[in-house]
């Protein structure tokens, strides 16, 4: 059959309307009927991987890294163990071992069977914040070091200087003599909200420069643990492990908001729970050890706790909220404001108070001998009262730089820390060896770079040895480069280079 136009343009425009309706919606294809038990399935739309949306919905956080990088240095540190005498004796498995009879011989324990204690040695991560080479790290890395020697990340090596720790921060500055270089730049940590995104650069298990990302999960954590109160906590779930301890905490602008300090884990790795030091405290601890050595800090002299619901209620508060005191010191700050026990600090200089953690931060920032205005909750009603703070109780560190040469008890008279001795013929034929000393005693910086009892020493600096006298003049020659490469031969273990730095 054929139509005739005015048919056809008819037929047209009714397949036109139809078009338009399914587009708008108002016609539905069908769909078969679903079971009241089984829902129908949800398509999700998906952004396909190469779309750029995609990519920008996450930072890049290489510019960051790559700039910022060459601050941050991997710390290592030395612990001398004080060496003790060989348990002696016999029996067990030596008949067994072939070198037995010639560490006996030397009248030195055989490894494993006694000896002096092996140095302890740790690794964790700094900052560099001055061109001229402060940097900032965590107590705990270096404050029990006899020895810490920092790494850049283009494997220059440094003899850190301790400046001064602080164990209530958990902060420590230290200073190597560098010159230009590459610096961080410090962010405000009060700016962070939970939920922005972090980055932290350390040495992980050693693993130097490694980058990882996270949020911040938390602001002003209080954790267990006294000195913690004068911290409030940046809490991430940034992969913190050990070794970070010390490193920076960015924020996306580059800025150094943190330093990364704990790890909460059953295992003593990560787990999601990072906790960072904010920086401002920091700087200002960073500030007082460079000026003074040491750190003060204010003091009320009163006991708190905090408020729940039911003491808000007790005390006729409108909410939870302010430190309440449970007890004053006697002659104490408090006591001479009129503080007394039962008043709940709701402010202090007109700083709110929401809980009691918050107070100790607050009060130890201020400087012993100022004033501070409490704003107190007592009998229904809030009043305000002068308080002059005291200056808080410092525990006392030992560091590095405090201790200077403690703890050497061989060979006071060697710069390298060793006692030697020729060894005979027979001795150099039955361990075949082309050396002519071997190592009795090690102290000092010896034994922080890993020489032991029964090495035999072959050459310094790539130059033979062959006497007292030769390893002696060797190592004057040294004093200009502060670092004497000892090549030593160790039982089965054939010869290796040991860096010994002079003290």
């Amino acid at each position: 059959m054929t139509l005739s136009s005015s048919a056809r343009r008819a037929v047209s425009a009714v397949v036109l309307s139809l078009a338009m309706a399914a587009c708008s919606g108002d016609i539905q294809a069908q769909q078969p009927p679903q079971r009241d038990s089984a829902p129908a399935p949800q398509v999700v739309p998906t952004m396909p991987a190469s779309s750029p949306s995609a990519v920008a919905a996450l930072p890049n956080f290489s510019p960051l890294v790559e700039k910022f990088g060459p601050a941050v240095v991997t710390a290592d540190v030395v612990q001398n163990a004080q060496p003790t005498a060989g348990r002696g004796g016999g029996g067990g498995e030596e008949g067994e071992d072939p070198f037995g009879d010639f560490f006996r011989r030397f009248g030195i324990e055989p490894p494993g069977r006694g000896g002096p204690n092996v140095p302890m040695r740790g690794s964790g991560s700094g900052f560099v914040v001055t061109p001229d080479g402060y940097i900032l790290t965590n107590a705990h890395v270096v404050a029990d070091a006899d020895q810490v020697t920092v790494k850049l990340n283009d494997r220059r090596e440094y003899q850190a200087k301790v400046i001064g720790v602080d164990q209530r921060t958990d902060v420590a500055v230290i200073k190597i003599d560098g010159k230009n270089l590459a610096t961080v730049r410090i962010g405000d940590p009060s700016k962070l909200k939970p939920g922005e995104w972090v980055l932290a650069i350390g040495s992980p298990f050693g693993f130097e420069n490694s980058a990882t990302a996270g949020i911040v999960s938390a602001t002003s954590r209080t954790l267990p643990g006294g000195d913690s109160n004068y911290v409030p906590f940046i809490q991430t779930d940034v992969a913190v492990n050990p070794g970070n301890s010390g490193g920076p905490l960015f924020n996306l602008q580059g800025e150094v908001v943190g330093i990364n300090s704990q790890i909460f884990s059953k295992s003593g790795g990560y787990m999601g729970l990072s906790f960072a030091i904010p920086i401002d405290v920091a700087m200002d601890v960073r500030d007082q050890l460079t000026k003074t050595g040491h750190v003060t800090r204010g003091r009320i002299g009163v006991s708190i706790q905090n408020v729940d619901g039911q003491l808000a209620d007790a005390f006729g508060l409108d909410r939870p909220r302010g430190a309440l005191v449970s007890q004053v010191v006697k002659d104490g700050p408090s006591e001479k404001a009129g503080v007394k026990p039962g008043d709940v600090i709701l402010a202090v200089n007109d700083r709110p108070v929401e809980m009691s953690s918050e107070l100790p931060t607050v009060v130890a920032r201020m400087k012993p001998g100022s004033e501070a205005t409490l704003t107190v909750w007592r009998g229904g009603k809030e009043q305000k009262l002068n308080v002059k703070l005291d200056a808080l109780d410092e525990p006392e560190m030992k560091t590095a730089s405090m201790r200077g040469g403690k703890g050497r008890t061989a060979d006071q008279a060697s710069q390298l820390g060793l006692a030697v001795r020729p060894l005979d013929q027979q001795e150099r034929a039955q361990v075949e060896t082309e050396g002519n000393l071997v190592v009795e005693q090690v102290s000092g910086p010896a034994l922080a770079a890993g020489v032991q009892q029964g090495d035999i020493i072959l050459a310094v600096n790539g130059k033979k040895v062959k006497s007292v006298s030769d390893l002696q003049e060797a190592a004057k020659a040294s004093t200009k480069t502060k670092t004497v490469a000892l090549l030593i031969q160790r039982g089965d273990s054939g010869q290796i280079y040991v860096p010994i730095r002079l003290s």
